[in-house]
């Protein structure tokens, strides 16, 4: 991809001020297949420079023409759809099937929803005599990561140009390509000059430098607590607002009146979809103590049921981690889990059989979870499963709640109602009842340690909008 040792600011591909490059590597491999620029402050200079002077005109377009502009969008998108399925598996070892229908095919679905909540979405409205003004927040900066990139990406920079933002684009070095193709995709749609630039870079240089900028006027992050932690300090002498989706630890309550055959199927699948690296995958299992044996063996024969292998397989479920970092972290922390007692059901330490090359990690679950164990607190980001037993329904309840972190949860019941009802006592920003379709109008962020704000619908416009009150304009 030859933009890719380039960056895209001002509406052309520019040279970076720097020379230093990043193999982008193929997990499957273990082997380099492009080169990425790596940013420097000079050139998150030159970009929110070049977004401040469109911010001016930009910011002044009308609802409707920044909704046309989101229309071309979506048809340019539709263009190089598949094209991008083949770049994210490529970077990020996804399987080619799921790398079309989900990894690309979300930032389709985002741009429709944002369509329809455009259309209905009211920028204006009177209270008494007081006129309340949604208008955009100004130049914003995003940082977004590797594991469903451009997911987070689409969901971020759309709603922007929709509030009538200018931005910065920082994406993970880790999955950069998919970037430099959502940059043509802007461009082959008529984005403005300056309204959508594009630096790549690591977090202590070309994020910090974002996060810090005094003419940066918000910050939405995706990543790491530990970084969210870091990107807030940095913002906070400039006071700009900070947009964070952090870490998670999601509890799945299966209550004893379910289906435990489909149930914990179901479940396991979903903690082990994208490899594991999902922050809001459902990672501890919570199952009546009665029924635990039972469900231990339903999750062995689901864990084992999985064929781990390249993207370009077509028997191939799952994928390998991304990278050599992610690979030897998954290690680590199934390791302290067999040290703590842990029961290892599926899975465990190294690779598969006959995968010695490629951070293929082996799809793990471990039984007789104790609450207060690493795995069981510890966001591993890999297909990792911890079962754990509970006494009751208050004690299910209570263990899913203590966490620091609170993305999101899932409870599975044969009884509706009672989904429902213990959903509502869920410390999560998201609850997941008896494994619904994903709903691209439904609010996702958390609560605690997860972050704060919403994306997604009329919360992800808005998270972008400032709110102006023009006293008397009635009268």
């Amino acid at each position: 991809m030859n933009n890719a040792l380039k960056f895209y600011i001002d509406g052309a591909w520019v040279e970076p001020s720097g020379t230093a490059r990043l193999p982008v590597v193929d997990p499957c491999t273990e082997e380099a297949f492009a080169e990425v620029a790596m940013g420097t402050p000079a050139d998150v200079d030159r970009a929110v420079a070049a977004a401040k002077r469109a911010f001016a005109s930009f910011s002044m377009t009308t609802p409707a023409e920044r909704l046309a502009l989101i229309r071309r969008i979506l048809d340019a998108f539709l263009a190089r759809h598949d094209e991008m399925g083949d770049i994210i598996s490529r970077e990020i070892g996804a399987p080619k099937a799921m790398a079309h229908a989900w990894q690309a095919g979300i930032g389709r679905r985002h741009l429709e929803e944002l369509i329809r909540t455009c259309e209905t979405f009211e920028w204006r409205r009177m209270k008494g005599t007081t006129l309340v003004n949604h208008e955009p927040v100004g130049v914003v900066a995003l940082i977004t990561p590797w594991n469903w990139p451009i997911n987070q990406i689409v969901c971020k920079a759309a709603p922007a140009i929709a509030a009538g933002c200018t931005m910065v684009l920082k994406p993970s070095e880790v999955s950069p390509l998919n970037a430099v193709l959502f940059a043509e995709i802007l461009d082959a749609a008529g984005v403005p000059a300056g309204v959508f630039n594009l630096v790549h870079g690591d977090g202590p240089t070309v994020g910090a430098a974002l996060a810090a900028h005094p003419d940066v006027d918000m910050v939405s992050f995706t990543g790491s607590t530990r970084a969210g932690i870091e990107v807030a300090k940095l913002a906070a002498p400039t006071v700009k607002r900070v947009h964070q989706e952090l870490g998670g630890k999601s509890a799945n309550i299966l209550l004893d009146d379910v289906d435990f055959e489909a149930a914990v199927t179901a479940g396991v699948n979903s903690c082990f979809g994208n490899s594991g690296q999902s922050c809001n995958a459902p990672t501890r299992m919570l199952v009546p103590a009665a029924r635990h044996d039972e469900a231990v063996e339903i999750a062995r024969r689901a864990a084992e049921a999985h064929r781990v292998g390249p993207a370009d397989h077509a028997a191939t479920t799952m994928g390998p981690v991304v990278s050599d970092v992610q690979f030897e972290r998954v290690q680590r922390l199934i390791a302290i889990g067999i040290g703590e007692g842990a029961r290892v059901v599926a899975g465990g330490l190294g690779r598969p059989q006959g995968l010695e090359r490629g951070y293929y990690v082996r799809p793990t679950v471990f039984a007789d979870v104790k609450p207060s164990m690493t795995i069981a607190r510890d966001e591993i980001f890999g297909p990792v499963l911890a079962i754990m037993p509970y006494r009751d329904e208050d004690e299910a309840v209570a263990i899913a709640n203590d966490s620091p972190f609170g993305l999101a949860a899932y409870v599975q019941s044969g009884d509706s109602e009672r989904a429902r009802r213990v959903g509502f006592r869920l410390r999560a920003g998201s609850v997941y009842l008896n494994y619904p379709s994903w709903d691209a109008g439904a609010p996702f962020g958390g609560y605690k340690q997860s972050g704060n704000g919403r994306e997604y619908g009329e919360w992800g416009l808005e998270a972008f909008l400032e709110v102006k009150a023009l006293v008397g304009f009635g009268r």
